[in-house]
């Protein structure tokens, strides 16, 4: 484990504050047509600040676990002389959301959804020289928020190093939600709280790479 150092890459969750003011309506076709549609109106209004940066799914199950909403994201970073072909210096960078609904979030339920996190990482990164980073961010969303569970959310940050970063990182983020409190707490390094707390407005922000290229590719 280390201090979570700043990444020269933007993020989603940055991006999806940028994007969130935008009304689904006003999205491409080829965009809303494979956003599916929850019954819940929690996840379904999730969906909606998700869906400009990842693919989502709905009840996906991995490994025996269920979860309501999956999101996941891939990006590729590189440099290029003159041509795309000739390019250097390619990172690569994945992101993963898993969100599910429980009556009562427990501390051990929680350290249960670490693990299968840490499960993931070991089948799931391929620890190379262009793995950048991967963030797994487990989203639970519950009736209310003890005291006992804040605590720990609050505190927790959980990144790994991969062979002392030469092969990347990856990193574990916990969120938990009570949306009829409006309550809600994150670990410390969780940047996708901002997009599941719908009761407060996405701060705006400037528009970064990501944004500007989506917005120029859909024109």
């Amino acid at each position: 484990m280390s201090d979570r150092t700043a990444a020269p890459e933007e993020t989603a969750a940055e991006t999806a504050g940028e994007t969130a003011g935008v009304e689904p309506a006003e999205l491409p076709d080829e965009i809303l047509e494979n956003v599916p549609t929850w019954e819940d109106e929690y996840f379904d209004r999730v969906s909606d600040r998700l869906m400009y940066n990842y693919d989502l799914e709905k009840d996906r199950t991995i490994k025996g676990e269920r979860f309501e909403l999956y999101g996941e994201l891939r990006m590729e970073i590189q440099k290029q002389l003159v041509h795309p072909a000739l390019n250097y210096a390619n990172h690569e960078t994945e992101e993963y959301v898993f969100a599910r609904r429980t009556n009562t979030a427990r501390v051990a339920e929680l350290e249960r959804l670490v693990e299968f996190g840490h499960d993931l990482a070991d089948e799931w990164i391929v620890a190379d020289e262009e793995h950048f980073g991967t963030d797994y961010t487990f989203v639970v969303v519950t009736d209310s928020i003890s005291d006992d569970v804040r605590s720990f959310v609050s505190g927790f940050s959980d990144r790994t190093l991969l062979k002392f970063g030469y092969y990347g990182h990856y990193e574990i983020n916990l969120i938990i939600v009570a949306p009829d409190y409006e309550d809600a707490v994150g670990s410390k390094n969780a940047d996708l709280l901002e997009a599941v707390t719908l009761w407060e407005r996405v701060s705006e922000q400037k528009q970064g790479f990501w944004t500007r290229l989506a917005l120029k590719f859909w024109k």
